[in-house]
């Protein structure tokens, strides 16, 4: 069960006092804008004005209605699936938690906070210009191509300070949706889907995990359905179990230009004491893909190699599709994607300069054979790894973002940063200390890699 808090919320500047209507999911910025207290920060050199706008606080707010039905659930939590990006939430009067990663999922148990009939919640949004100037005080100089020194040190996209294509609007908010999800007994708290080809055949390996708030027997059905919505197999799998489900007469994924793509839908339905509590489906297509790396000429090739096919990849690097997130939509975003098909790429390259890109990114990429490569969101800076604080959000958001992603067929590679590596091989590496490069390797080639091996 869910109740969305999505939609008009109070926004308060705390430092100055103004106040004005804001959309949520949504942004300051484009708040500011709505409510004409600010000039567009693309004209000229308004954007100036726009950065020291986010030395101030704000503070999101609204009421709710909580029937019994949602109170009266085994667990009740609430769900940030986006703040940007230190954010420190209070309910009835009570501070929940406090964020510090744009680029993660905050699941916040509230059972016994949330009451029936009205509540009050606020976010207050503090200032990212103000954290990274100081962070940059105190844990600097380290190397960084933005001119706002700092970005680094927070997990915050990083084209917001300014890069070679945009402006610095260090905006931020509520910026993806924000909810109440209740359940009784237990729920499905993530299924990984993998795959197993051999010749004529694949096998689709599903392991559910599974969250339990009270004793009792649970056990999941998982079925698959084929891309014309026939069920194609079925079975029972018992709770954090795994189960094999072979695909007759499978039909493979291909990348535009190359083949059809075709989708399944694995679905799973949890049964906690003989009651079905929680439905997952998640759609993937059938595909073998690697990255063949052969000794040449050269040093070695690279190249997608997809269902035994290596491709000529042609395509583009993917920013965000705009400076103010708010101003983007699942129609805008579908509809650049076909443009790429339709001028003949076949792959997009997420950049880690940015944000990972939302659910109907990937789902359009999959239904029209575009392949992802997905950048990490680290870009051209060295990371200070010295607070364990921070380090256990980089695990966190990776974490996240592999388990929202991975079953997508479109998903051919996780790439750890963007134009990094190169630090520590060109001349302008003197000045750089053995243990700079050794906070490299611990995460990049270490706590990266490692979570990847583990989720996907």
């Amino acid at each position: 069960m869910k109740q969305s808090l999505n939609g008009s919320w109070t926004l308060l500047n705390a430092c100055s006092g103004e106040s004005m209507q804001a959309t949520v999911p949504g942004s300051i910025m484009n708040a500011y804008l709505e409510a004409g207290l600010a000039a567009d920060p693309f004209y000229r050199d308004n954007e100036y004005k726009a950065y020291e706008l986010f030395r101030d606080d704000f503070i999101y707010s609204r009421t709710f209605y909580a029937k019994t039905s949602l109170t009266g659930k085994d667990s009740l939590e609430l769900v940030c699936e986006g703040i940007d990006t230190l954010g420190e939430i209070t309910l009835n009067g009570r501070m929940i938690a406090s964020c510090d990663n744009m680029h993660r999922t905050y699941r916040i148990g509230i059972k016994g906070i949330l009451r029936e009939g009205v509540n009050d919640i606020s976010v207050r949004i503090k200032s990212p210009v103000e954290y990274i100037e100081k962070a940059w005080r105190e844990k600097g100089p380290v190397w960084g191509v933005c001119a706002r020194d700092g970005y680094q040190f927070i997990r915050k996209a990083h084209y917001m300070f300014g890069w070679d294509w945009g402006p610095a609007i260090a905006d931020g908010g509520i910026w993806r949706d924000i909810y109440i999800e209740a359940h009784d007994f237990a729920s499905i708290a993530d299924v990984y889907v993998s795959q197993v080809h051999s010749a004529g055949k694949v096998v689709l390996e599903v392991r559910p995990a599974i969250r339990k708030y009270t004793e009792c027997d649970a056990s999941v059905i998982v079925n698959v359905y084929g891309p014309d919505g026939t069920l194609c197999n079925s079975g029972n799998c018992p709770a954090d179990g795994k189960v094999s489900m072979e695909i007759p007469k499978p039909r493979l994924w291909w990348p535009a230009g190359h083949g059809a793509q075709p989708l399944y839908v694995v679905e799973a339905r949890l049964l906690a004491d003989g009651c079905e509590t929680d439905v997952k489906s998640y759609e993937t297509g059938l595909r073998t893909l690697k990255i063949a790396r052969e000794d040449d000429g050269w040093g070695q090739s690279f190249a997608f190699e997809i269902n035994g096919v290596r491709i000529f990849a042609k395509g583009a690097n993917y920013i965000p599709e705009d400076s103010i997130l708010a101003r983007c939509s699942p129609e805008r975003t579908k509809n650049l994607v076909m443009h790429a098909v339709s001028a003949n790429f076949n792959t997009l390259r997420v950049w880690g300069g940015g944000i990972y890109p939302p659910d109907c990114f990937f789902e359009t990429c999959d239904r029209l054979g575009i392949i992802v490569w997905q950048d990490f969101m680290f870009a051209c800076a060295q990371y200070v790894l010295d607070d364990p604080g921070f380090v256990d959000s980089i695990r966190a958001e990776i974490r996240d973002n592999i388990r929202r992603l991975r079953h997508h067929a479109s998903i051919a590679l996780w790439c750890g940063n963007n134009e990094m590596e190169w630090l520590w091989v060109d001349s302008q590496t003197e000045g750089r200390s053995q243990g700079q490069k050794d906070e490299y390797l611990r995460l990049f080639e270490g706590i990266i890699p490692g979570i990847a091996k583990a989720e996907d």
